[in-house]
């Protein structure tokens, strides 16, 4: 099997740089090693920037999340039984957000993937990539028993942090944090408590309400890195996010039916640089934020637009330029996402050994954003999304 651009990985990353390759006629393989239901209900993201909304849009995806998708204006800030929202349009010249599972952007992709591109190979299993420095790199896979080859002049990683991409890169360099705690996440058949999302800092710990539809709340609370999501009981949980969500008004919080629960590890990874010879990297086997500033999805969508540009550039002219910047553009974008992501973790989450005197930064940092104009637009301009490219 041959083609130009061997893609591993069909996550959002991998099935929209396939849509952005097919619109600029460059032929692409999609291989990935579950099925497709699979990939269809993998819960992980549901904030777009306004980057990728756009991006969705341009690349004719956008049609079911233009009609689905909640547009937000804005989040809110609550600490010290205090409310405060942060209104993006207002402070960023119009720009907002969009919730819209990953999973639904998967299932657009796919379907017109399926009917327009070209071949999406599910339960394939990529095993290793070879001569990644020659102008002839190969993908070796397995698919229904049999090993075969794929053939590509560029082969692109968005098979995650655990895939055969990554391990690919010989000589790459990896900076990392590991965080002491982690989320526990509910999906709740009960509508949202609030038409935006809330972030809330506690002394008792994180607690983020967020939605996937007018109809199921996405919860989260901070917990240990250990806990297992079973240990918490329905009640316990629901009596935890009101603790955490208490404010000085009569706000209260909806409870419901939950469908759900699972934890989700904190971590912060960046691998330099994003290629070797003609193997790419994109979203999260190059790179990896704690899901407090909403920008994996979005991280991944970036690497692809501009790696796709770069591919249309060398079609239409020869040159090698703009793959030769890809892990450097790439990079500037990442680290500032790595920047945010920290900050609002820091900025929220309750450290096992946090002293009084961190305690007191918390807020301080949080009365600054909530009272300076020019602190609120820098949170504001980060959360809604660092320009592409």
């Amino acid at each position: 099997m041959r083609t130009t651009v061997g893609i591993i990985g069909a996550g959002p990353a991998g099935l929209l740089l396939a849509r952005l390759l097919h619109n600029a006629g460059i032929d692409s393989v999609v291989l990935e090693s579950r099925d497709r239901a699979y990939v269809e209900r993998r819960q992980r993201a549901g904030i777009l920037e306004q980057g990728t909304v756009d991006v969705l849009r341009e690349a004719g995806a956008g049609e079911r999340m233009d009609h689905e998708g909640l547009r937000h204006d804005g989040i809110e800030l609550r600490f010290a039984r205090r409310r405060h929202r942060v209104d993006f349009p207002a402070l960023t010249g119009g720009r907002s957000v969009m919730v819209y599972a990953q999973t639904e952007v998967c299932k657009d992709l796919i379907a017109l993937q399926l009917k327009e591109g070209g071949p999406l190979l599910f339960e394939t299993e990529a095993l290793a990539v070879e001569d990644a420095d020659t102008e002839r790199p190969r993908v070796r896979f397995r698919r229904e028993g049999v090993e075969d080859v794929l053939e590509c002049d560029y082969v692109v990683g968005c098979d995650g942090y655990w895939g055969v991409a990554r391990s690919a890169v010989p000589d790459g360099r990896t900076f990392e944090r590991t965080y002491p705690f982690g989320w526990l996440g509910i999906l709740a058949d009960v509508a949202p408590s609030h038409d935006e999302l809330v972030y809330a800092r506690h002394d008792r710990g994180f607690a983020l309400l967020s939605m996937r539809s007018p109809s199921v709340s996405r919860l989260y609370l901070q917990v240990p890195a250990d806990t297992d999501a079973g240990s918490w009981s329905d009640e316990r949980i629901w009596d935890e996010l009101e603790r955490r969500f208490e404010t000085d008004d009569d706000w209260s919080l909806r409870r419901g039916p939950i469908t759900q629960k699972s934890v989700t590890p904190m971590r912060s990874y960046v691998h330099e640089p994003m290629r070797h010879g003609r193997l790419f990297l994109a979203g999260d086997a190059a790179h990896i934020v704690p899901p407090t500033g909403a920008k994996g999805l979005n991280l991944a969508v970036g690497d692809v637009v501009t790696l796709a540009r770069a591919l249309t550039h060398r079609t239409a002219t020869g040159s090698d330029d703009l793959l030769d910047a890809y892990s450097a553009t790439c990079l500037r974008r990442v680290w500032q996402a790595e920047r945010f992501s920290y900050d609002m973790t820091t900025l929220l989450h309750t450290a096992p050994d946090a002293t009084s005197f961190e305690d007191r930064l918390q807020l301080a940092r949080l009365d600054r954003i909530t009272s300076s104009r020019a602190a609120e637009t820098d949170l504001a301009e980060a959360y809604t999304g660092f320009p592409i490219g």
